[in-house]
């Protein structure tokens, strides 16, 4: 008979592709994942990897058998956590993706008492900036800032996002303060390398318009664009929620040119035809309720810095 830590193995290793992989977000030695594998196919009578020492694959029976076995650790999952909730406690494994930036700033601090308050709760929140797949990677949900791309996720929006033009002080001093968008243009600037283009979209009153400046740097990553604009390297286009702090004591300066970045969400989805699990529903209403309406950064924005709407 299968047992359902062998199912948990094998999901494990055939969704994170290899052994190692597998043992790690399993919390299990290498060689505990490996037998339990090997268990799973002497009970089937059938490989369900190939083994080559480079990578892992699933054979034809390991396709067709996946998608089954995953189902059923996933509603054994859920089962189980549903019945701690009855019992009033969250349980279980929670795996969540966040981009880096605003899970240093804001997810950490805002998840420490979360945590505290459910211990058997087993969070595994990996922060990266690239957009990963959600089902494909075996998120139970993922973080994301922006607009929401992916039809087959569902999404709880957390707070509204805004983003603003800003740089330093001595930049402005030494380039000028541009104050129109054929201005702007001939200034620095600094963007964002995983947005795919190196130019800004703002709206007025004609609609969108494309601004491209001069390259200063191009980065995947919201603190380097952050203390790059700090030390003067250009212009940013940043979200409040990375650039508020530094707006705040002054080492950035808003500027205003007429225009607007479009508003953005800072959302949580997960893949569809999940059903949303007791943990995740607590784990979304406790950042909503950490980061407020309107969020915190924006509220702590000294009075006059943002331009108007």
């Amino acid at each position: 008979m299968l047992k359902l830590d062998g199912l948990a193995s094998f999901v494990a290793v055939a969704e994170s592709g290899s052994t190692s992989a597998a043992a790690r977000r399993l919390g299990l030695s290498k060689s505990v994942v490996s037998d339990r594998l090997a268990e799973v196919e002497r009970t089937l009578g059938a490989p369900l990897l190939h083994r080559t020492t480079r990578k892992l694959s699933l054979t034809e029976d390991g396709m067709a058998f996946l998608e089954r076995a995953a189902r059923i650790v996933r509603e054994v999952e859920e089962a189980t956590a549903d019945m701690a909730q009855r019992r009033g406690t969250l349980s279980g494994p929670l795996r969540v993706s966040a981009p880096v930036t605003f899970g240093r700033l804001h997810l950490g601090p805002a998840l420490y008492p979360f945590l505290q308050r459910h211990p058997q709760l087993e969070l595994t929140l990996e922060l990266d900036d690239r957009r990963v797949d959600a089902a494909a990677d075996s998120f139970d949900a993922v973080v994301r800032h922006g607009a929401l791309e992916d039809s087959r996720l569902v999404a709880w929006e957390l707070a509204p996002s805004r983003r603003l033009l800003v740089a330093a002080p001595g930049y402005l001093e030494h380039h000028g303060t541009p104050c129109s968008l054929e201005e702007l243009q001939r200034h620095r600037g600094i963007f964002y390398a995983n947005r795919g283009v190196a130019d800004w979209r703002l709206t007025g009153p004609r609609g969108v318009q494309l601004v491209r400046a001069g390259m200063g740097l191009r980065v995947n990553n919201g603190d380097v664009m952050r203390d790059a604009a700090v030390a003067g390297l250009g212009i940013a286009l940043l979200p409040t929620f990375i650039a508020g702090d530094a707006i705040r004591s002054g080492a950035l300066h808003v500027i205003d040119v007429g225009l607007q970045a479009a508003a953005e969400t800072i959302y949580v989805a997960h893949p569809e035809g999940r059903r949303a699990s007791a943990k995740l529903r607590a784990f979304v209403q406790c950042l909503r309720d950490a980061f407020g309406t309107p969020p915190y950064w924006e509220v702590l924005l000294p009075a006059g810095s943002l331009p108007a709407p």
